[in-house]
């Protein structure tokens, strides 16, 4: 039945959809909706219990999406419009995948019996989502809206998580649902370990030679963190984390825990020889192929798994570090806080004087290679964090999972350390932010260049001439930063100096009423 009517009944496919979205846990829905999407808009004011958050910019809400699934460990849902819409917040997804966040967008489409006609807006969505999402589903009949929706939220929370992509026509979205099965989401299984492998790394980081614990996943959280220092003062085993984890806590008195370079000549260097046991991470491989350097940043008959990503990493530690018999840790003493002298800002003091800056149970997104190494060099000394990391390295997640984050965790402080290049892909989050009161505090590595492209180009031995230098500089014209977080109705700061900064930070921690950015001018 063809209606024209938008404002969807109480038993509307929209309002069932919602109700089943909610009842399988799913608490905020970050949208950019279009006019596919409408009836699921107006079932909003219906289903209670689903937060609406407008972003500009689909990256933006995928983005965001990501973060929130990163520190609630639960779902929340994008609202999309069609394949270009999807599209739009394809980048982030992509980092979505690489981090295992369980995420389940609500895309919609053409009326069913519309799609024949190939309007502008039509296109292949499941060729567009497939890529970044571990389930994909287009509703083929309004009685199975209910077990669509539970199927992918399932999905989503199956181990070791991922995206959940649910397409809905426009139709089965306006029209009144038909009876249909409502069955509850069946909860997820716990993850567990293998004790076998356990005992094989046992006898291996025992035979005296050179071991690398390479920890990813549930192995960084805090119990995984306890357990692998534990174990390297038993054995003398070496620490890393992945070079871009999805999610790791730090600071507070936690083992020291570096992560993996990122160029390979310094990892390769860093796990030479060495028997690399993976708890939670995957294979090391290098970011990018570079001539006469190896992609496997480890051969594949050093490597060891203890914990496969999805898996209890963690509980796996703490059974080889009983096995190890290995002791307790002592508490160590309160770090105190670094000697930051006066004078203009370098990447190394940014890092320390955030370090110095941080409350307890700060979370830090951390987007950009100019300050964000220092920064998690120096935070070890920091009151106890968690760090999100651009895991999948396509630009512009720092500002958006920043969003998420305090989305999910409003009673902690939100940090977002961004370079300025990044910063521009989703600089519509300042928006969101400032209208959501989020208390997010933006740290913009204010450099006026692309950084990271400038270090390639002397990689692959190319001298810029001026062309190619000026496809790396930001500076022509410099970016006017409080003007355009202003614009966005967030209010800005800028530092040049290490008292700045210091004064900056502190007054930043002080607002809570909404967002505050402050542009670090480096010198």
């Amino acid at each position: 039945m063809r209606t024209n009517s938008l404002l969807p009944p109480p038993s509307s496919g929209a309002v069932v959809v919602l109700q089943a979205a909610a009842a399988a846990g799913v608490s905020v829905c970050f949208a950019n909706p279009g006019t596919t999407e409408m009836p699921l808009v107006g079932a909003l004011d219906q289903v209670p219990g689903i937060r609406a958050i407008l972003g500009l910019f689909e990256g933006v809400c995928t983005g965001a999406a990501d973060g929130y699934g990163r520190m609630r460990g639960q779902p929340a849902s994008t609202l999309l419009h069609l394949g270009p819409g999807l599209a739009n917040g394809l980048a982030n997804l992509h980092n979505a995948r690489r981090a295992r966040t369980p995420i389940l967008n609500i895309v919609g489409d053409h009326a069913s019996w519309h799609l024949r006609y190939d309007a502008p807006l039509t296109s292949d969505i499941e060729s567009l989502a497939r890529p970044v999402s571990a389930w994909y589903r287009s509703v083929k009949t309004p009685e199975h809206l209910w077990q669509d929706t539970v199927d992918g939220i399932q999905a989503a929370m199956a181990s070791p998580g991922g995206g959940a992509t649910l397409v809905v026509p426009v139709d089965f979205q306006q029209q009144a649902a038909p009876d249909q099965a409502r069955p509850e989401a069946t909860p997820a299984t716990a993850p567990a370990f293998d004790e076998a492998r356990v005992g094989e790394v046992q006898a291996v980081v025992k035979d005296g030679r050179d071991v690398v614990l390479l920890l990813g996943d549930r192995a960084l959280s805090e119990r995984g963190h306890i357990a692998a220092g534990r174990i390297a003062a038993a054995t003398g085993a070496r620490l890393f984390s992945e070079t871009f984890p999805a999610r790791t806590e730090r600071g507070g008195g936690l083992p020291d825990i570096d992560r993996l370079p990122y160029f390979p000549e310094a990892a390769i260097a860093a796990l030479k020889d060495a028997v690399v046991i993976l708890a939670g991470a995957l294979p090391p491989v290098a970011y990018f192929g570079y001539e006469g350097l190896p992609s496997e940043l480890a051969p594949a008959d050093s490597l060891v798994t203890l914990a496969q990503p999805g898996e209890a990493a963690d509980l796996a530690l703490e059974r080889l570090a009983e096995r190890l018999q290995a002791p307790s840790l002592p508490t160590p003493p309160a770090s105190p806080p670094y000697s930051v002298p006066d004078g203009p800002l370098t990447p190394q003091t940014v890092g320390r004087l955030l370090s110095n800056a941080l409350p307890p149970h700060a979370i830090v997104s951390v987007e950009g290679g100019t300050c964000g190494y220092p920064f998690v060099t120096a935070s070890a000394r920091a009151a106890h964090h968690t760090i999100l990391t651009n895991t999948g390295g396509a630009i512009g997640q720092g500002l958006p999972v920043a969003l998420g984050a305090a989305v999910a965790c409003p009673e902690r402080r939100v940090f977002a350390l961004q370079s300025d290049g990044s910063a521009q892909y989703t600089i519509q989050s300042l928006w969101t932010m400032a209208r959501e009161r989020l208390p997010v505090v933006m740290l913009i590595t204010s450099n006026r260049r692309y950084g990271i492209l400038q270090t390639e180009l002397g990689r692959n031995g190319i001298e810029p001439g001026p062309h190619a230098r000026r496809l790396t500089l930001l500076d022509d014209p410099p970016f006017d930063w409080p003007a355009l977080a202003q614009g966005y109705g967030v209010p800005a700061l800028a530092a040049s100096t290490t008292e700045e900064l210091r004064q900056a930070l502190a007054h930043a921690i002080e607002h809570t009423q909404g967002p505050l950015l402050i542009e670090m001018r480096l010198a």
